[in-house]
């Protein structure tokens, strides 16, 4: 590895440690200790939807018409912090939802910011992209180890005594640590506007909206909002779901997802040069369709293991969709509005697809709550089941277009 990917590893491992150390067990929390209904959960997850809404337009006005990436980075991130310690202090949901809107506001543009600093310093991404991107998974499983491992905020004990509070001052702790390691990050100056082109739509960032021109990015780009819809069922309910079913540990244990993942981020390069762009995506929609499955027919006993096959298939689920969905937008991308482009997809997934995901989760929670204070479980994963299936019966029909040249030809 050499010292300019070692650097940006870095960032990706903080980047992703950050939100992995309080957003993996935000429901467990908030049904828990501030007493929120499923509704009410919806809400708080659904904030990075809206911060992700408004991604684009920061990245397209800012990074890449202005200011450098990396400072705008090291600001939102010390801004983070703070925030991320007024949600560690909040005594109740009323006073937790503004904290935690306001942090996914200014939390959601800076995934795509690391994204562009990265791209920026790649002669080939396909290649490139994803060995550094790995660290950030990394990240991600370090913070549930030390959630589950080290302070043990995720026990049963540690649950009702608040501990799960605890993750909101070790994220912000961390985002101290990434807004000043940001101000050394690789230079990424905005590049020069092309002649001719310094409208109000350049300004902006909409000149990505160019992409959906093109009709097989059209149909990823809609499958990429769609596919978040049952995306959205795991990040609000498997904790939870985990939690109230016994399971031990649960963090510590999800993070299993996260080895998998940084197993397939390796291999995903080779799959996407053999076998294209369209495949991998395909594989990955199937496998969300597959672990919900496994989570509607398993149990914390005998049938512990299709939990735990489940919770393993993340790696697949995640990298063969939303990675090489970030390699192909940026391998279809000009130069120009890259930044704007990756912006473009955050929108499509954390943004319009999650929030409604989350709404509707949400709603099939509650509907499927029992009086004793426990869920229906397997009719809640049947539904995001066969919504995934139906994806993937659509997309396989509609994406069209010689997709592994392209990712070939990239960088």
């Amino acid at each position: 590895m050499t010292l300019m990917n070692a650097r940006l590893s870095a960032m990706m491992f903080l980047q992703f440690f950050i939100w992995g150390g309080w957003f993996v067990t935000l429901g467990t929390f908030l049904a828990s200790n501030l007493g929120a209904t499923g509704g009410q959960i919806g809400m708080a997850f659904s904030t990075q939807s809206w911060g992700a809404i408004i991604a684009p337009f920061v990245i397209g006005l800012i990074a890449d018409r202005f200011f450098n990436a990396e400072r705008i980075l090291a600001v939102l991130h010390l801004i983070g912090a703070v925030l991320l310690f007024q949600l560690y202090r909040a005594p109740d949901f009323s006073t937790f939802y503004p904290y935690v809107l306001a942090y996914m506001m200014i939390y959601m543009p800076t995934l795509a910011l690391v994204n562009s600093v990265a791209f920026r310093q790649m002669s080939d991404p396909a290649l490139e992209f994803s060995r550094i991107r790995v660290w950030g998974t990394i990240g991600w499983i370090v913070a549930g180890v030390v959630i589950s491992f080290v302070f043990a905020w995720d026990s049963q004990a540690a649950i009702s005594a608040g501990g799960l509070r605890n993750t909101f001052l070790m994220s912000a702790i961390a985002s101290l640590l990434l807004g000043l390691y940001s101000f050394t990050l690789p230079r990424t100056a905005p590049l020069k506007p092309e002649a001719g082109r310094g409208g109000l739509k350049q300004m902006l960032g909409l000149d990505a909206l160019g992409l959906l021109k093109d009709r097989s990015y059209l149909v990823f780009f809609i499958a990429s909002i769609l596919i978040c819809i049952p995306l959205a069922f795991y990040y609000q309910n498997a904790n939870p779901f985990l939690a109230e079913i016994g399971v031990t540990n649960p963090t510590a244990k999800m993070a299993i997802g996260q080895v998998s993942e940084v197993l397939f981020m390796l291999l995903l390069p080779l799959f996407i040069h053999r076998f294209g762009i369209k495949l991998a995506l395909l594989v990955g929609m199937l496998a969300w369709a597959l672990r919900y499955l496994l989570f509607a027919y398993g149990n914390n006993g005998d049938l512990a293991f299709m939990l735990f096959t489940g919770i393993a298939l993340h790696g697949i689920c995640y990298d063969f969709f939303f990675v090489s969905g970030q390699i192909y937008t940026d391998a279809k991308a000009s130069e120009r509005f890259r930044s704007s482009a990756q912006g473009l997809i955050t929108l499509a997934t954390y943004g319009l697809g999650m929030l409604i995901g989350f709404w509707v989760a949400g709603q099939v929670t509650d509907h499927y709550a029992t009086t004793a204070g426990s869920h229906d479980w397997k009719h809640i994963w049947l539904f995001p089941a066969g919504f995934a299936l139906a994806i993937f019966v659509c997309f396989s029909l509609a994406f069209k277009g010689r997709e592994a040249a392209v990712m070939q030809t990239s960088g």
